[in-house]
C-alpha cells in the first residue's frame, strides 16, 4: 500500500488509525481556513464597523468558558473522537447557515451573525481537549512527538491552503461561498471520526457510582493547581492571546482592508501564517528544544511582534515574513506544549486537565475581541495595537520568574502518567504489542525515556499490520 514506504521512515504512519486522524486534521483546518477570512469579511461588508467585528470573534471563543470543560470531562467519561464529532457537526451547522444567510439575504442582522458564531465557537470549543486526549491513546509513548509534529503538519496545510483559498473566493465570490464551503468541508470529516476505532474505551461504571461532572472538574483542578509549570504557562497564554485576539485576529483585518488591499492581502497574512507552522511542523521532527518550557514561555513573548507590525503599518510583504518567522515558532512550541501534556500529566485526567489548559488560554480572548474594537475608535488602530504588544511582552517576562519553566529539560525521564495500560492500544488492533513495548521499555517505576529506539522499533512492528 502506498504508506508502507514513508512508514519506514516514519513509524506511526504504520497505525491505521492514525492515518484517519491525519486525513480528519488535513480536510478540517482547509475548511475552517475558508471560515477565517469568511468570517470577518462578511461582518465588515454587512455593517462596515470593527465594533461589530468585536462581538462578532467574542461569540466565537466565550464558548469556551463553559464547553471546553464540559468537553474535558466527555473525553475522559466517552471516546474523545465522539466529542471531537459532536463539536465538527456544530461548526457545519453554524458556518452552513452563515454562509447561506449571506447567499440569500445578503445582509443578515448582527444578532444572527453573534449567534450563529457562538454555535461555531461551542464547536472549536469541544474540539481542543479532546483532540489533546485522543492521540496519546492512538500511538505509543516514544512515537508521540512524531506523531504530533506529522499530525499537526497536516493541520497547518490544510489551513494555508484553505485560508489563501478562502482569501481569493471571498474577493472574486464573497463571504457567503466561503462560508458554505467551510460547512461542506467540515461534513467530510463526519465519516473519519466515526471510522476511528481506537481510543479508551470508556470505563464500566455502575449509574450510582459515577462521580458528578462537578466532582470530576474538581478532580481536575486540584491535578492542575499541582504543576506549577502547567498553571503559570496557561496564565500566560490567557493574557497573550487576550492581546492577540484584539491586537491581531479583530484589527488585523481592519488593517488590511484600509491599507494593504482588502481580503486578499488578510488571506496571504493568512496563509504566511500557516505555512510558518508547516515550516516549523517540519524542524519539529527534528529538532526538541533543551528546555521546552522556556522556550514555549518565550514563544509567548514573540507574539507581540503580530500586532506591532500590523500597528506601524508595514508593507505586506514584512508584515507577511513576520507571520511566517512567529509561526515557525509557535509551531515548534505547540508541539512541545502537547507532548509535555501527554507525557508530564496523568492520562486519565488528560482531557480535563487539556479542558483547563483551553479555559484558562482563550479565557479572556472574548474580552480582547471586545475591547479591541471601542478602544480603537477611542485611540486609535495602531495605538490599540501597540498596548496588546506591550500586554504580551509584560505577561511573558512574568512568567519567567517560576523555577520550574527553567528546570525541566527534554531528556528528563518522565513519569509515566496513571492509566497508560488503559489507553486502549492494548485492544484496539492498532498496535497492542506497541503498548506492551511502551511499558516493557519503561524500566522501574514506569519511566518512559522519549525516543528509546529499542522502543520505537517495537512499536513500528507491532503496529496495525493488518
Amino acid at each position: 500500500m502506498s504508506w508502507r514506504a514513508p512508514a519506514r521512515r516514519y513509524p506511526v504512519l504504520a497505525i491505521r488509525d492514525f492515518r484517519l486522524l491525519l486525513v480528519d486534521r488535513l480536510l478540517g483546518p482547509f475548511s475552517t481556513g475558508f471560515s477565517i477570512v469568511g468570517v470577518s469579511f462578511a461582518v465588515l461588508k454587512v455593517t462596515g464597523s470593527t465594533a461589530d467585528l468585536s462581538y462578532v470573534i467574542a461569540a466565537q471563543t466565550a464558548p469556551m468558558l463553559v464547553f471546553s470543560l464540559l468537553s474535558g470531562v466527555f473525553a475522559d467519561r466517552f471516546r474523545p473522537q465522539r466529542v471531537i464529532l459532536a463539536g465538527n457537526l456544530a461548526v457545519v451547522v453554524g458556518e452552513g447557515v452563515f454562509g447561506l444567510l449571506m447567499l440569500v439575504s445578503g445582509h443578515p442582522p448582527l444578532w444572527a451573525m453573534i449567534c450563529l458564531e457562538a454555535v461555531n465557537g461551542i464547536g472549536s470549543a469541544m474540539f481542543y481537549p479532546a483532540s489533546l486526549a485522543l492521540l496519546p491513546q492512538l500511538v505509543p509513548d516514544e512515537l508521540l512527538q512524531e506523531g504530533s509534529s506529522i499530525s499537526r503538519l497536516a493541520q497547518n496545510t490544510g489551513q494555508m491552503t484553505g485560508a489563501a483559498a478562502g482569501g481569493l473566493l471571498v474577493a472574486l465570490a464573497g463571504p457567503g461561498w466561503a462560508l458554505s464551503l467551510c460547512a461542506i468541508g467540515m461534513s467530510g470529516t463526519v465519516p473519519l471520526m466515526l471510522a476511528v476505532k481506537g481510543g479508551r474505551r470508556p470505563r464500566a461504571v455502575p449509574a450510582g457510582e459515577r462521580p458528578s461532572m462537578v466532582a470530576e472538574l474538581r478532580e481536575g483542578w486540584g491535578e492542575f493547581t499541582r504543576h506549577t509549570w502547567l498553571w503559570a504557562t496557561v496564565i500566560q497564554y490567557c493574557l497573550v492571546m487576550m492581546a492577540w485576539n484584539g491586537g491581531f485576529m479583530v484589527l488585523g483585518p481592519a488593517v488590511a482592508r484600509a491599507h494593504l488591499g482588502g481580503a486578499a492581502a488578510w488571506g496571504a497574512i493568512s496563509a504566511a501564517d500557516a505555512l510558518g507552522l508547516i515550516v516549523g511542523g517540519l524542524i519539529s521532527l527534528r529538532y526538541t528544544p533543551p528546555r521546552p518550557m522556556l522556550f514555549v514561555v518565550a514563544t509567548g513573548g514573540v507574539f507581540a511582534l503580530a500586532p506591532l507590525v500590523l500597528g506601524l503599518v508595514a508593507p505586506l510583504p514584512l508584515i507577511c515574513v513576520v507571520a511566517f518567522g512567529v509561526n515557525i515558532l509557535a509551531e515548534l512550541m505547540m508541539v512541545q506544549w502537547t507532548v509535555a501534556m501527554a507525557t508530564r500529566l496523568p492520562a486519565d485526567k488528560l482531557a480535563r486537565l487539556s479542558s483547563y489548559d483551553a479555559f484558562g488560554s482563550m479565557a479572556a480572548m472574548p474580552l480582547g475581541a471586545l475591547v479591541a474594537g471601542p478602544l480603537a475608535a477611542t485611540i486609535g488602530v495602531s495605538s490599540t495595537q501597540f498596548a496588546a504588544a506591550a500586554v504580551i511582552v509584560v505577561a511573558s517576562a512574568c512568567t519567567l520568574i517560576p523555577r520550574d519553566i527553567w528546570t525541566i529539560r527534554s531528556d528528563d525521564p518522565v513519569l509515566a502518567g496513571p492509566g497508560l495500560a488503559s489507553t486502549g492500544l492494548a485492544s484496539t488492533g492498532t498496535g497492542g504489542a506497541g503498548a506492551s513495548a511502551v511499558i516493557a521499555a519503561g524500566g522501574p517505576a514506569g519511566l518512559v525515556v522519549p525516543g528509546d529506539p529499542a522502543a520505537i522499533a517495537s512499536a513500528q512492528a507491532a503496529a496495525d499490520l493488518g
